[in-house]
């Protein structure tokens, strides 16, 4: 087991095409590290060139240490589990896993320990002499990571391999792979583009976006304190509702106002963001998380100042929950921030509705709710839970601006 280091790391295609952009990460001995982001975003690529597949056109890459630029994939103490499986059709879930082992010229004993403690740690003792064909998708996965298992390896490298799996096995492999993670203690480098995978698996997750590292933290505080518009937005699920909205001040208070609304912002968010008193009197971004708003019919008695009244548009039952969609009647925010968070083609089919009702939200409230489609609904903010942002950098407005 080993720390991994990224110094500046940089890859540069033939074509110029710019993947990764002076990459710096530093993920620590036995540290599960997600790195998540849109397609072509280069988490991939980093990825590739920690293990050694792709060249490095500029930085540095240290494992346990070792500076490892020009060592071959071999000889660079790591384990790699990819999207496909990769297993050999013709030889049993025992072979594939010891294949590897053999080519090293391991001991007979030594390769038939480590393939029956994988098998134990992955719950395969009683497959191993199947072949992939007969065996599920799940079985499959989990016989690929203990192809990994077995070599020991200082880091394990994780290319998406849930991608392939249903959504309900997806859940299950997905608590498969932390418990084996935390019982191995074995540093982990995971690639997905699903921000839930990346929230529920990583010790620290590093948000990527065009080749550049956006925020690397806790999952807490991604969702808590995004550093810009695009975590923001790419980091929740609904995505954080965002309408352009103007602070003013009344009788000593400070207020967010879109559209018909007047929200008061309270005195200990102002107290944890100074910044934005600077705000007073122009324009900002407001973001206001689905699960922060609530139906007023499920909730106690609040101010007009904490409520946002609208004609529910769409309701969607979950079964835990009901998403409720409507217009704020307040400014769209667009841009190109929103658009690599959620897609071009989302914010496109939304534009006509966007322009005749002001920005589009949604509201993640109780199943209790009796919220009906056309009809009015009051629905009240979170007030400690608001997020603004600054309209011309799109950054977070906190304590430092």
């Amino acid at each position: 087991m080993a720390e991994i280091t990224l110094e500046k790391l940089t890859k540069v295609y033939p074509d110029g095409t710019k993947a990764v952009r002076q990459l710096d990460l530093e993920i620590g001995d036995g540290q599960f590290v997600a790195l998540v982001g849109p397609s072509g975003c280069g988490k991939t690529s980093a990825l590739r060139m920690v293990a050694g597949l792709e060249p490095i056109t500029d930085g540095v890459v240290r494992i346990g240490g070792q500076v490892v630029n020009r060592l071959p994939p071999k000889n660079r103490d790591i384990a790699m589990v990819f999207q496909n499986y990769a297993l050999y059709p013709h030889m049993t879930a025992y072979k594939n896993m010891a294949f590897g082992l053999k080519l090293r010229k391991l001991d007979r004993k030594e390769i038939d320990r480590r393939v029956r403690d994988a098998a134990r740690v992955l719950g395969l003792e009683d497959i191993l002499r199947k072949k992939p064909r007969t065996l599920s998708g799940g079985q499959r996965q989990r016989v690929a990571m203990g192809r990994a298992i077995v070599r020991e390896p200082q880091a394990f490298l994780m290319d998406e391999p849930l991608s392939n799996l249903d959504a309900k096995l997806r859940v299950e492999m997905r608590a498969e792979i932390a418990r084996i993670q935390r019982s191995l203690e074995v540093t982990t480098i995971y690639v997905t583009h699903d921000q839930v995978e990346a929230m529920t698996l990583g010790d620290k997750v590093a948000v990527m976006r065009d080749g550049v590292l956006q925020q690397f933290d806790v999952s807490q505080a991604l969702y808590d304190r995004p550093v810009n518009l695009f975590v923001a937005e790419f980091i929740g699920s609904p995505a954080m509702n965002l309408v352009g909205a103007d602070i003013e001040r009344s009788n000593g208070a400070m207020y967010a106002s879109f559209g018909e609304h007047r929200l008061r912002i309270d005195d200990d968010v102002l107290a944890d963001r100074p910044a934005l008193r600077e705000f007073e009197g122009k324009p900002l971004i407001l973001g206001i998380r689905p699960e922060d708003l609530e139906d007023a019919a499920l909730a106690d008695e609040a101010p007009p100042e904490r409520r946002i009244s609208a004609v529910v548009d769409i309701r969607e039952d979950m079964g835990s929950d009901v998403f409720i969609h409507f217009g704020s009647g307040g400014r769209p925010v667009r841009g190109k921030d929103v658009a690599a968070a959620v897609g071009v083609e989302a914010i496109q089919a939304t534009e006509e509705q966007a322009r005749q009702k002001g920005g589009l939200f949604v509201a993640r409230v109780g199943r209790a709710s009796g919220a009906r489609e056309g009809e009015q609904i009051e629905l009240l903010v979170a007030p400690s839970r608001l997020h603004f942002f600054d309209p011309e950098t799109g950054h977070g407005i906190y304590d430092g601006g």
